[in-house]
């Protein structure tokens, strides 16, 4: 399970990928303000999505990771923060975020799976990204305004909450991690197919990234500035 990951890049930088993404005629917002590095974004946390717009375009903006915990796992719980990793889309409590109004895209440079190898570092994270450049990338996301007590001191709150979704690891993450990996979209055709195309067509995307295009690029580290 990906529970942290990391957003380096700068926001300047963001907006150029994004480029790829708006078509002519349609606005985009940028709604996160001064943002800096993230080495370490970490559950409940706040963190930009790239998603539609409220009054139409796009727009790119903070939430906070983890979607609404399916009800049957919160008996006798006085809190919900959130379910960070999206599997079984098939699963009513999840079909309901699956329209275009709900999905989006999450940008990182790297993020992170415990080591399950036998060895002192076993449970350690073990950063991977797109090559040692760490290159702007997305998982594929949905999300929702949601109402509910993530943490007793806060109350209750309204919050955009986002999660991503995962699937089976390729050869470079089932080394280290043999049960899962995040949705990872690289190119702008897919960016642009998670954001608009039909479910049936948009859930092809949710498949591993081909074996060979990610590096271990850091180990037995909580944050990755790089």
């Amino acid at each position: 399970m990906c529970n942290l990951y990391s957003q380096t890049k700068s926001q300047d930088a963001m907006r150029h990928v994004f480029d790829d993404i708006v078509e002519g005629g349609e606005g985009f917002d940028d709604l996160t303000g001064n943002l800096p590095p993230m080495p370490g974004i970490y559950p409940d946390y706040p963190a930009p999505v790239f998603r539609h717009g409220v009054q139409g375009g796009w727009q790119l903006s903070m939430a906070r990771w983890g979607m609404p915990t399916p009800p049957q796992f919160l008996a006798g719980k006085r809190t919900d923060p959130g379910v960070t990793n999206i599997r079984n889309l098939a699963s009513p409590h999840w079909r309901r975020w699956l329209g275009v109004e709900h999905r989006c895209l999450v940008p990182f440079t790297s993020f992170a799976e415990p080591d399950n190898r036998p060895s002192p570092g076993e449970g350690k994270p073990v950063w991977f990204a797109l090559g040692t450049d760490q290159p702007l990338a997305f998982f594929a996301g949905i999300r929702t305004d949601w109402t509910s007590v993530r943490k007793l001191k806060e109350g209750e709150v309204t919050v955009d909450a986002f999660g991503f979704l995962t699937c089976a690891p390729n050869r470079e993450v089932e080394r280290i991690h043999p049960k899962a990996m995040p949705v990872i979209l690289v190119r702008p055709e897919e960016w642009r197919t998670w954001l608009t195309a039909p479910i049936k067509q948009a859930l092809h995307l949710q498949r591993p990234l081909p074996d060979g295009e990610l590096d271990i690029v850091v180990e037995d580290v909580r944050d990755n500035p790089a």
